[in-house]
């Protein structure tokens, strides 16, 4: 792997879609007759992006560079001006084979293709909000991206939903090339270490399965990478990721970018960190997370739209309104 010398810059990477624009709406229809996931809840806009950026430049100001990758469409309130924003269209680096796509997991895939983007970046999702002060070492440190080594099974079958068998499919690359044995022999200290508190239990649980891995506990938060990890990820799995960006929308055969942040904790490429992370859904009653949003109590916070059946404007003002208070100004980013 290239040496990466520690005082290189770390760009963000940040995925959005735009669910109401007519235009992406016709462009996707033409393509609901491939199977997958076409719920409306994986599309709709909650109208908070700008909390994103907003918390960037308050808590995240060391940054080098944002990466804003969308289909074509864009707020109306973003400054594409701004000298650390680049606007990055699918076209420009998802191959055309691939595209057009509605599927998430695609575009992850094929981030490291993105022009210029540094060898280490983060990636963020729209639901994404920092709601405290970070520094670069919380997402890289010792030259290596930070995580959390938590095993966790998990089938897929209990479960109807294409993220589960995602999981599934990437565990079974994983354990083509990995043997678990030599892998916690290996990483020891990284794969049990004080820093990761109770998620130690569910890893010695989950290390009586001495031959397979089987599974991994995904954070939803912003995740670290070396771009040198998906370029030998898909040198080794060529077949099997194309195959996999070929999906049109999310559906039960994908592969995601947890490929990746699998295969650099296999190769003990990662430094052990403190989570400081927690998931909330957009519910109807949202006191738990509007109280964390207003006490700011997680550096970062995942605010996932799962449902289709939620009273959704509701949660979305209570949600959005508690974001304002505590980021209430416009920021660099802005117009």
């Amino acid at each position: 792997m290239k040496n990466i010398q520690s005082n290189e810059k770390v760009d963000f990477v940040i995925l959005w879609v735009d669910g109401n624009d007519k235009r992406w709406i016709a462009e996707k229809n033409k393509y609901m007759h491939f199977t997958g996931d076409t719920r409306e809840n994986r599309f709709r806009d909650c109208d908070n992006l700008q909390y994103l950026f907003r918390g960037i430049d308050k808590y995240a100001s060391w940054v080098n560079k944002i990466f804003f990758v969308t289909w074509g469409h864009l707020p109306k309130w973003l400054d594409t001006k701004n000298p650390k924003i680049r606007v990055v269209k699918h076209e420009e680096f998802i191959p055309k084979e691939y595209l057009p796509t509605f599927n998430s997991n695609v575009i992850e895939l094929n981030l490291h293709r993105i022009k210029d983007l540094s060898e280490k970046f983060v990636l963020f999702n729209d639901d994404l909000f920092i709601l405290k002060e970070t520094k670069k070492e919380d997402f890289f440190k010792k030259d290596l991206p930070t995580d959390v080594y938590c095993e966790y099974t998990q089938l897929a079958s209990f479960y109807n939903d294409t993220y589960y068998f995602m999981k599934a499919n990437i565990l079974a690359i994983i354990n083509k090339h990995f043997n678990k044995r030599e892998v916690v022999k290996k990483n020891i200290f990284k794969i049990l270490n004080p820093k990761y508190k109770n998620f130690n239990s569910l890893t010695l649980q989950s290390l009586g399965f001495k031959k397979k891995f089987c599974g991994f506990w995904n954070f939803h938060s912003a995740q670290s990478y070396l771009k040198e990890t998906f370029r030998k990820v898909w040198e080794i799995e060529a077949e099997a990721l194309d195959n996999a960006c070929k999906n049109k929308f999310r559906c039960s055969t994908d592969l995601g970018h947890y490929l990746c942040r699998y295969w650099q904790l296999m190769e003990g490429k990662f430094t052990p960190k403190s989570d400081e992370t927690k998931y909330f859904i957009y519910l109807d009653q949202n006191e738990n997370t509007v109280d964390a949003i207003l006490k700011q109590k997680y550096q970062i916070v995942c605010i996932n739209d799962a449902y289709t059946h939620i009273n959704f404007e509701k949660a979305k003002k209570e949600i959005n309104g508690a974001l304002k208070k505590i980021l209430p100004k416009k920021c660099q980013f802005e117009k």
